[in-house]
């Protein structure tokens, strides 16, 4: 896919991940948009990774360490076929369904259980470790969120990655400066985590991590530091749809009606606007 293709596919799956969330009453909206983008670029453009190699030696892993924005990774991977799309619809928040409202093994293409934050970064260590010991190719991705940076398991990953000089590990945090209760610098300061990650033996790059075209080529890039990578993606929560930007409070709100009837309208016109580029 070309840049613009990606950028059309991250606001069709904006569109259904607003759509699911109305639809089931459950989920959490403001984390889901504003790493659309990210995933996209990740599963569209750089990974190798498929519904079919999924979880072999040489495939990269994904693990998504905020696992409470769970509903956009399951319309990517609804969407290229490691899941299916009806059983998605129709099953999602539902009892006994493997559809929940974070990432489990049960569903093709979630090699982790994750959600209990602070957790993702320490399993991509030990995953891209493993591939440095067997001679593997592979290389794994971890998406953190912000206000994920204040645990402290965190830390204790990110100095075992410097330790060993893990140049096929890449971490990305979701920077939207907001979580459940507040403003990450009002809730628990993490910031500068440029410097804090670097003092740990890591490279970090900063990004618009909304910007298509920015967010592939940051994740593209061949790691020739002999270091752990750290992408800082700057985004906006709830991105794209304007009752939603920036707010904390739609952390895990539900539309309303009318606020659903907003939102697609304003998806569809973004999707025209991306149609006549």
């Amino acid at each position: 896919m070309n840049t613009l293709e990606l950028k059309k596919k991250a606001t069709e799956l904006r569109k259904y991940t607003w759509q699911l969330i109305y639809e089931h009453s459950n989920g959490h909206t403001g984390s889901d948009l504003s790493c659309a983008d990210i995933l996209v670029a990740l599963y569209y453009k750089v990974m190798n990774q498929t519904p079919e190699n999924v979880g072999s030696p040489e495939a990269d892993t994904y693990i998504q360490s905020k696992g409470h924005a769970v509903e956009i990774w399951y319309e990517v991977l609804a969407d290229l076929g490691y899941i299916s799309k009806k059983d998605l619809d129709e099953g999602y928040s539902k009892f006994n369904t493997p559809f929940i409202g974070h990432p489990t093994t049960h569903l093709r293409g979630m090699e982790f259980n994750t959600g209990s934050l602070g957790h993702g970064l320490g399993l991509g260590v030990g995953v891209a470790l493993a591939a440095k010991m067997d001679g593997l190719s592979k290389h794994t991705y971890v998406l953190m969120g912000d206000g994920e940076q204040a645990e402290g398991s965190i830390w204790e990953a990110a100095m075992a990655a410097g330790n060993y000089s893990l140049d096929n590990l890449t971490a990305i945090v979701d920077h939207n400066d907001l979580q459940i209760s507040g403003t990450t610098d009002s809730v628990m300061r993490s910031n500068p985590l440029d410097r804090k990650y670097e003092a740990f033996g890591w490279e970090v790059v900063e990004i618009n991590g909304n910007d298509m075209d920015t967010v592939v080529k940051a994740l593209s890039q061949p790691n020739t530091s002999g270091k752990p990578k750290l992408i800082i993606a700057n985004t906006v929560k709830g991105k794209g749809i304007t009752v939603a930007e920036n707010r904390a409070d739609w952390h895990h709100k539900i539309p309303s009606q009318e606020e659903y009837e907003t939102g697609i309208k304003q998806l569809d016109t973004q999707l025209e606007a991306l149609g006549n580029d």
